[in-house]
C-alpha cells in the first residue's frame, strides 16, 4: 500500500490514483494525466510541487482541482 501522494493532498486535477501495471501491490504507483507510467517521486511525496515544467510530465503542470471522494466516484 502507497502511501498518500501530494497529489492527491493539493487536490491536482491531473490526478488519477494508483496504478498497478502487472495486477499486484508490489508494483503500485501514483499517476496522473502528466505521468502516466508513474509519478515521480520528489512529486508525489518530494518538495516538488509541479508548478514548472520537468522532463517527461508531457506538458501538464500541477492544476487545482476540487476535492474527490474516491470511495463514492464509483456508486
Amino acid at each position: 500500500m502507497l502511501a498518500e501522494s501530494n497529489c492527491w493532498k493539493r487536490n491536482c486535477k491531473h490526478y488519477l490514483g494508483i496504478l498497478q501495471p502487472d495486477g499486484t501491490e508490489m508494483t503500485e504507483v501514483q499517476y496522473c494525466t502528466a505521468f502516466p507510467k508513474g509519478i515521480p517521486d520528489d512529486i508525489a511525496y518530494g518538495k516538488n510541487q509541479h508548478l514548472k515544467p520537468v522532463k517527461g510530465d508531457n506538458g501538464i503542470q500541477f492544476e487545482k482541482g476540487e476535492p474527490r471522494d474516491w470511495l463514492n466516484e464509483n456508486e
